[in-house]
């Protein structure tokens, strides 16, 4: 402020010289606003002026907080310091001030019933008179403009005073809403960054791409900045594919959070469960104990068997999945249970279903509720059409291009867009026939011998040879069971058949401690003994086999090929 500012308090009479005076100060204050870099002590500073202009005893400014319901005093000046003091809007001159958004004059508080005397009982102050004028811009008012005791002439405002005050509450009713603008700009800017952040870091909680013969593939396309849907999934040291896809209900920053929590939990926990039940389980447990605001989570999360084709999972709450056989027919296969976060001992079911050459769509709400180009939701109905229509294209390809298609070009995305595949991988053992998994206990051969002879004959073999192979699988399991699992009934076997052009292949798969491969080989005829024929048997029976470890390294696998004719 200027050094050489006239003493404004000596109001002249001359109303030319008054409105000159008015101006000046309004400019000078408009001035200050608008170039001051704290606007805390500029109001200070301006309600100091105020008051010494309007000749007041006290002056204060009282802001609007708590959804407009109370009034908070931001800056006062005179003998009684009231900042800080809370009145709620319906209170005292002030609030008709707010409620009326219009200036009040009370000449003599002794004669108004709207005066609240609460403040000078507690300070011993003595209101005589009063001034308010609301801090309006645009018609909203944030605040008011009070001023008590005029201490010349009468000791009474005037008319003229009244004028005044409602351009200076304007004045500073403008200079406080371009404050908590430009603050806003600057919040909005910082939340944008830690919004980016976020959905960067987000990003990198999705799996990577993996190559076209992997058996899952998965998409996520935020509506905004940060995302409630996620998928996952990684191989597994069993040999097993562990996934998962889900939706955490809300939106922003608390979905963003719980759906970080839910990946972590899930991404951990599913390396030591192989039941996908059990698994949603411990992490539903978790989430009751910790979610909050009601917020909860649906997901679908389960477990496949590359080579058999085999999945099995659990729904919680979520889009039922959509499975598309070889046939081309769909099937969806609904909940079995609520959503994660909701129960905290609910017990979740699990779904079990053979791929056999087929594939499982999983998505969520954001896919089936987006707009057609006639402005109708996709539903279900509209997605089996879009993967009808690109049944032709690869597994990633054709996912990228159903995705491509509901967020075409002028489409508006209401929510998040999440969608996997998993498809059967092609074994080059040809169609299945058959498939059994089964304990590691002689007493489950039996009723399996029959069922595999009925599915040889069926195939196309005779008698005699639809024998041979029931001998050759049955003298390999006693193989497995006695020295792959030595005699542990806990061990598991899956047995496929499979018709490869006219050839049967049956395939032998065990989770016990690898062999070595090159030490499986047929005995001598002197080196037999009773009970114990072996691969030497299994070589007579048989038109060729193949004994190696699994792909991933854990387990066995012995691989057996007859004719058909």
């Amino acid at each position: 402020m200027s050094a050489k500012r006239p003493d404004l308090r000596l109001i002249r009479e001359d109303p030319d010289q008054v409105a000159v005076e008015q101006l000046a100060l309004l400019a000078e204050l408009i001035q200050e606003f608008a170039s001051s870099l704290n606007l805390d002590e500029t109001l200070q500073t301006a309600i100091e002026r105020f008051m010494a202009y309007m000749d007041a005893e006290a002056a204060s400014l009282f802001l609007l907080e708590n959804e407009n319901r109370e009034l908070v005093c931001y800056k006062c000046v005179g003998p009684v310091d009231i900042s800080g003091l809370r009145m709620d809007v319906s209170e005292g001159i002030v609030g008709k001030c707010v409620r009326e958004q219009a200036c009040q004059m009370v000449r003599d508080v002794r004669r108004s019933h709207d005066f609240s005397g609460t403040i000078d009982h507690s300070s011993g102050f003595s209101t005589r008179s009063l001034l308010c004028a609301p801090l309006s811009v645009r018609g909203e008012c944030v605040g008011v403009l009070e001023l008590v005791n005029k201490r010349t002439g009468d000791g009474l405002f005037n008319p003229r005073d009244e004028a005044l005050a409602s351009v200076l509450a304007s004045a500073a009713a403008l200079a406080i809403h371009n404050a908590r603008m430009a603050a806003s700009l600057v919040e909005h800017e910082r939340l944008k960054r830690e919004l980016e952040l976020a959905g960067d870091i987000q990003r990198h909680l999705l799996p990577p791409s993996c190559d076209s013969d992997f058996p899952v593939n998965g998409v996520n396309f935020p509506a905004y900045e940060v995302s409630g849907d996620f998928y996952d999934f990684f191989p597994l040291d069993n040999g097993r594919i562990y996934f998962n896809l889900a939706d955490v209900s809300g939106k922003g920053i608390n979905s963003a959070l719980l759906m970080a929590q839910t990946s972590s939990l899930l991404r951990c926990l599913a390396r030591d469960f192989s039941d996908p039940g059990e698994l949603l389980t411990r992490v539903n447990r978790e989430l009751c104990e910790t979610a909050s605001h009601g917020m909860f989570v649906t997901i679908v999360s389960g477990f496949i068997e590359p080579e058999s084709g085999r999945v099995c999972f659990s729904n919680a709450g979520h889009q039922p999945p959509l499975q598309r056989g070889v046939d081309g027919s769909f099937s969806e296969i609904p909940a079995g249970a609520p959503p994660l976060g909701v129960v905290p001992e609910t017990v979740f079911p699990v779904s079990e279903i053979s791929l056999a050459g087929g594939s499982l769509y999983l998505f969520t709400d954001g896919v089936t509720e987006s707009l057609t180009a006639e402005h109708l939701p996709l539903d279900v109905s509209g997605l089996i059409t879009l993967i009808e229509r690109m049944s032709e294209l690869e597994s990633c390809e054709r996912l990228q291009n159903i995705v491509a298609e509901i967020r075409r070009p002028g489409a508006r995305q209401r929510d998040d867009i999440t969608m996997m595949l998993i498809e059967s991988q092609d074994t080059g053992l040809g169609e299945k026939l058959f498939e059994r998994r089964f304990s590691a206990d002689p007493e489950c051969l039996h009723g399996l011998r029959t069922e595999l002879k009925s599915a040889a004959l069926q195939a196309g073999c005779s008698a005699e040879v639809a024998g041979e192979i029931v001998l050759a699988v049955n003298e390999a399991c006693m193989n497995i069971m006695q020295h792959a699992y030595q005699g542990d009934c806990a061990g598991e076997i899956l047995l496929e058949m499979h018709n490869n052009d006219g050839e049967l292949v049956c395939v032998l798969k065990d989770w016990a401690a690898p062999v070595d491969p090159s030490q499986i080989r047929p005995r001598p005829l002197d080196e037999l003994r009773p009970g114990g024929l072996g691969t030497r048997f299994i070589d007579e029976l048989m038109d060729d086999w193949v004994f190696d470890t699994t792909p991933q390294g854990c387990g066995n696998c012995l691989t057996l090929r007859k004719r058909i004719a």
